[in-house]
């Protein structure tokens, strides 16, 4: 199963369309799931038109979002369970990273997925594994845009990013 992972696209209703670097990956997925401040659920329709979409809601969705995804969820695919958070309550751990295990502490799950930050990151802590796609529309002080693809298969999980220097 490969699986799509998207976050902080920040994309108003007047935005036409995702960059082509997604798009083109995103065609090839069985699952997408977007980490949260999607901004306008047009995200949600322009992602749905290219696979399955899940998602979690960030501090710059409305209401209407967050009500449809809601904030923190587990999901098993493949066997893997996987939480999902946007990073940004602050849970007194340092990091946003932090403040995505601690979400989950003490809950079964093999990996989280979490935004926020705009900082692609993926390690392993105790045995999860933690991963930030960063953003596909709005890098910060990153030096390039990203998204991210995981792929189960067989129990085992492969994660990376994929970087890209335009957002057209």
């Amino acid at each position: 199963m490969r699986i799509g992972v998207v976050a902080d696209t920040h994309m108003s209703r007047t935005a036409k369309s995702l960059p082509k670097a997604l798009v083109e990956e995103f065609r090839q997925v069985d699952q997408i799931l977007h980490l949260g401040d999607w901004v306008a659920l047009e995200v949600y329709e322009m992602l749905a038109a290219l696979a399955p979409v899940d998602g979690i809601a960030g501090n710059n969705d409305g209401a209407e979002i967050i009500s449809r995804f809601g904030e923190r969820k587990i999901i098993t695919l493949e066997g893997k369970r996987i939480g999902m958070i946007h990073g940004h309550a602050p849970y007194s751990r340092k990091g946003t990273d932090g403040n995505a295990l601690l979400a989950f502490e003490g809950e079964s799950v093999d990996i989280i997925l979490f935004g926020h930050s705009h900082q692609p990151l993926l390690r392993k802590e105790n045995g999860i594994l933690l991963f930030n796609p960063g953003s596909p529309t709005d890098k910060r002080r990153e030096k390039l845009y990203s998204f991210g693809l995981l792929d189960i298969a067989d129990g085992e999980v492969n994660a990376r990013h994929i970087f890209y220097d335009s957002k057209e």
